[in-house]
């Protein structure tokens, strides 16, 4: 658990989304607040970009060499510092980027900021999608048409955090597979075959990764 973030979200993040919330809805609901607090403290790669397009395999190394991306945008393209944090040597990171990342980092600094205020204001959007029939259509709209400034306000107190390469691709591995787990309804066959991996693998990370089976058992299928 982060413990800075835990508090970020209680001295700035949540006061934040509760002047919001008074501003635009004429009411605070705890209820949002709190799902839109764990939505960011259970998203610890916010502003990297999960393909979901892609199988697995491909997906997960398209990631990787996002996740160094970002590592080296926060650390301003120095390697050293980028291997140590990650927990990886030197050769590997060099590995995963490109030729001229290093120096395309350097010019664009901003880009994951960007990409972290996008999230957030995506994991606004849901949360609020979540009340639709709760809340005046005109106050959510108005709230709606704020989430970028809100966004903003937010993702400029979230620390950034350090996480090692091999903890990031944990956290991934169950994002993706929830992913695909929950828009195939848990069908374990078809979700292998969707993302390319073998039955019994699917199994494993699933048990490794703590993947609860979360469905209809009368919709459940394990073989086509």
């Amino acid at each position: 658990m982060n413990k800075k973030l835990e508090e970020v979200l209680e001295k700035k993040i949540e006061p934040a989304i509760d002047d919001a919330m008074k501003k635009f809805l004429g009411v605070r609901i705890s209820e949002i607040k709190t799902d839109i607090s764990d939505k960011i403290l259970n998203s610890p790669l916010l502003g990297i970009e999960v393909d979901y397009s892609l199988s697995f395999k491909e997906s997960k190394k398209k990631f990787k060499e996002r996740f160094i991306e970002k590592q080296l945008h926060l650390h301003h393209g120095n390697i050293s510092e980028v291997a140590r944090v990650c927990d990886v040597d030197r050769r590997s990171i060099h590995r995963l980027i490109k030729k001229d990342m290093v120096k395309n980092i350097r010019d664009n600094m901003f880009k994951p900021y960007f990409l972290k205020q996008k999230e957030v204001e995506h994991i606004i959007e849901d949360v609020l999608d979540n009340y639709k029939n709760l809340i005046k259509d005109d106050k959510l709209n108005k709230m709606y048409k704020e989430t970028h400034n809100i966004s903003a306000e937010i993702t400029d107190s979230i620390p950034n955090e350090e996480i090692t390469l091999k903890d990031a691709e944990h956290v991934f591995e169950k994002k993706f597979l929830v992913h695909w787990l929950e828009k195939l309804e848990y069908n374990l066959a078809k979700t292998s075959k969707q993302i390319n991996i073998r039955y019994e693998t699917l199994i494993r990370k699933m048990k490794a990764l703590e993947i609860e089976l979360k469905f209809d058992p009368s919709k459940m299928s394990f073989l086509e």
